[in-house]
């Protein structure tokens, strides 16, 4: 028998990008892409976010969408002792509060906002850690993302309190 369970999660920020950022050497810096920091997006099932710079790439299927939980940038920015970071430099599409995402690694969840569902199935963290927001940031938050492949129920996210639910 499958447990489930609910509890409330808060967007910040849906980061869509239209393109790649790195390329060759990450201590090459970033490349100047256009990013937006959306009031919704819209999902399509096994391609990911509309306008993504991961849309519908095969090699990208199993990361189509990417999460942080903003809790893990404070603590960074406490732990190496510089002020805040900005979330989106971490170019993951979704950013959370209060939510606990170690635990959806190869599970299937869902974020319900407004009547809408977005299904997704827990895959490995990304596994380009650079020092984006700080010198040795990246080794900081090797813990604190998840990315996941969208399953067939997907709606438009809108930026709101949502709920996730485990199952």
């Amino acid at each position: 028998m499958t447990a489930s369970y609910r509890y409330d999660v808060e967007i910040l920020h849906l980061l869509v990008s239209s393109g790649h950022a790195y390329f060759g050497r990450a201590r090459d810096g970033a490349a100047e892409v256009p990013t937006t920091d959306a009031e919704q997006v819209d999902v399509v099932s096994g391609k990911g976010i509309v306008g993504d710079r991961f849309f519908g790439k095969a090699a990208h299927m199993d990361a189509a969408v990417t999460l942080i939980a903003i809790e893990s940038l404070e603590a960074m920015a406490t732990e190496l002792g510089v002020a805040p970071f900005d979330p989106l430099l971490t170019r993951r599409n979704v950013v959370l509060r209060g939510a606990h995402l170690a635990p959806l690694l190869g599970e299937e969840f869902a974020l319900e906002s407004r009547g809408g569902v977005v299904r997704f199935r827990g895959g490995r963290p990304p596994t380009l850690l650079v020092d984006g927001p700080s010198p040795g940031s990246g080794r900081a938050r090797s813990h604190a993302r998840a990315r996941g492949r969208a399953l067939p129920t997907a709606f438009g996210w809108h930026p709101a309190s949502w709920h996730s639910c485990a199952n």
